[in-house]
């Protein structure tokens, strides 16, 4: 009697502990308040203007009341690359941010960006442009944009790879639901952000179980960013992700047990 009781006493500890709870796969749980679990309306997302990088490829369009005179700023695709993907179409037509910081624009020249954002650009290029080509009267109107959100996603998710995104503001969620959404053996409760700064890299720490993360500022992802997910540790026991696929893995265990006994026992 006591070896049966002893027996479900481990079974019930090794199901509990193997099987992966139900609150490690919910996203976005108010854990100050667990008891109402009603979500607070005065969250506010962070998000800092995006300064260019190295490796950056920027779309910039310029137009003026007329546009032949514009012709030699703004790229036209070639026959040869009209059927690319969208991808594959800006990096052939951007302008790519050099080792140095500059981008080289035709009659312009070089312009050095690094650092800068969208809008400084536009500013700086509509400065350029009435100082050596036009007059105020032209009517100059220019669009910066990053063309296209780039950024890698491996570890435990569904797809991982390299994405472009042609959005300007991605949050986390977003990037993980593009490649594939984190399976049940995901960790969410410590998803790595890898970030590219002037410095270097540096490994900013996610919980996407936590409302709260709507409020830091690596909420929103940027270009070249790299979501790595971490496997639970159940999945590397191989326990099982339910209670139930526990239960099975632990029944073909104790069959395997108990057959060996009784086999080596009748010798």
């Amino acid at each position: 009697m006591r070896s049966i009781r002893l027996f479900i006493v481990i079974l019930v500890c090794v199901v509990g502990t193997s099987c992966i709870p139900h609150k490690d796969t919910v996203y976005l749980q108010n854990k100050e308040n667990a008891i109402n679990d009603t979500i607070p309306n005065n969250l506010t997302e962070v998000q800092k203007p995006y300064r260019i990088q190295i490796d950056d490829i920027l779309n910039i369009r310029i137009k003026v009341l007329d546009q032949d005179n514009v012709q030699i700023f703004n790229p036209i695709g070639e026959g040869a690359i009209l059927n690319a993907s969208s991808a594959e179409r800006a990096y052939f037509d951007g302008f790519t941010v050099d080792s140095h910081g500059n981008i080289r624009i035709p009659v312009l020249g070089e312009m050095n960006v690094l650092g800068y954002t969208v809008d400084d650009i536009e500013a700086l290029i509509k400065k350029k442009l009435l100082d050596e080509q036009f007059k105020a009267t032209s009517n100059i109107f220019i669009t910066v944009k990053l063309a296209g959100l780039r950024y890698t996603a491996t570890g435990e998710i569904g797809s991982p790879g390299t994405l472009t995104l042609f959005k300007e503001r991605v949050n986390i969620f977003e990037a993980i639901a593009n490649a594939g959404e984190i399976p049940v053996t995901g960790n969410r409760k410590d998803v790595l952000l890898i970030r590219q700064y002037p410095q270097g890299q540096k490994i900013h720490h996610l919980d996407l179980t936590d409302i709260k993360v709507m409020q830091s500022p690596y909420y929103y992802i940027q270009p070249n960013d790299m979501i790595y997910i971490k496997p639970l540790r159940q999945k590397s026991i191989g326990t099982g992700e339910t209670a139930v696929s526990s239960l099975a893995t632990i029944a073909t265990v104790v069959s395997l047990i108990t057959s060996g006994i009784l086999i080596f026992s009748r010798r």
